[in-house]
């Protein structure tokens, strides 16, 4: 009798364990959010993942596919930079898409990563002509909508 209480306690605890490994697996999952379709490049396609590192800061991550060349659009511009809005409702200029890989000038495809200490709400890539700016002056080419 001692065996079968003992088997049951046991299963009991592996259930419990397993409930609690699937609720962290679902609370530490990666947002997976895909870029709204371009009227400025139609055939542009990309996601942005967001996850919290281990000091709580948001890291994103942005893969594009069949987005045109900064130069090629009307009016030409020199580079795409990618702005994220946070909670608090500031939009921040977080760095620029890289397009002078043999990767994207061959397949059209990029990656970009940054950090942010806020909690981003939405993000989005424009055309610029000055990497640095601070204000977004260009057009809109890709959007997540809200996150």
């Amino acid at each position: 009798m001692k065996v079968k209480k003992s088997i049951t306690n046991s299963k009991g605890t592996l259930v419990s364990i397993l409930a609690m490994l699937l609720v962290v697996l679902f609370v530490s999952c990666t947002k997976k959010v895909s870029f709204l379709t371009s009227s400025v490049v139609p055939a542009a396609r990309g996601t942005v993942k967001i996850d919290q590192d281990k000091n709580k800061n948001y890291v994103i991550n942005i893969e594009l596919q069949n987005l045109a060349e900064s130069s090629r659009l009307t009016p030409p511009k020199k580079t795409y930079v990618v702005w994220v809005t946070s909670e608090k409702n500031m939009t921040k200029n977080v760095g620029q898409i890289d397009t002078s890989s043999k990767s994207f000038s061959k397949n059209l495809t990029a990656s970009f990563q940054s950090i942010s200490v806020d909690k981003p709400t939405k993000i989005y890539i424009t055309a610029e002509d000055d990497p640095g700016v601070q204000y977004t002056m260009g057009q809109v080419v890709l959007t997540t909508g809200s996150l």
